[in-house]
């Protein structure tokens, strides 16, 4: 049983900012390896069995748990600025500074251009399973990603409204 809302196992503290070179790094080695089909796959992978431990959590917390989790990401994340808002069957991440966007850009790192739909792809893997849904709007370094219950009134992801990262 997680004690934690994060999935981690290991002793050290979360929130190692050079992990984002390795990420932003894998992304261009798989995209390009695999595509754009490969890439999504590697994303909506991580989603489901990484964060499988995550999942559980939400199966049985709901939307508490998806707004418990991220603020403990985020709360471990050096440089962000996330506001979590739960309102009614709903929780908002408003991402004023994305650590990740932040990290690479002050390091002059070339951000792999579809980044920030990892967001997406990864957060929806997993709350598919939980009855919920993700919606992300922005990117780029700010951005809302939106949990709320899956329904039929809940349009597909429009992913051109996740902007590139440059």
């Amino acid at each position: 049983m997680m004690t934690s809302p994060l999935p981690y196992q290991d002793e050290k503290a979360p929130g190692a900012a050079d992990f984002y070179f390795a990420i932003n790094a894998t992304f261009r080695f798989v995209e390009q390896r695999f595509g754009d089909a490969g890439l999504r796959r590697y994303w909506t992978e991580l989603g489901h069995d990484y964060f499988a431990p995550v999942t559980e959590r939400w199966k049985t917390r709901g939307l508490p748990g998806v707004a418990e989790y991220w603020r403990a990401f985020f709360a471990a994340e050096p440089g962000a600025k996330v506001e979590v808002v739960e309102a009614h069957d709903v929780v908002r991440l408003e991402v004023k500074a994305c650590p990740a966007i932040g990290h690479l850009r002050t390091h002059g790192r070339a951000i792999a251009p579809r980044f920030c739909q990892h967001c997406y792809f990864v957060s929806e893997a997993m709350a598919e399973p939980t009855g919920l849904a993700v919606r992300v709007a922005g990117g780029n370094g700010s951005c809302c990603q939106t949990f709320l219950r899956r329904d039929a009134t809940v349009p597909e992801q429009d992913l051109s409204q996740i902007k590139e990262a440059a």
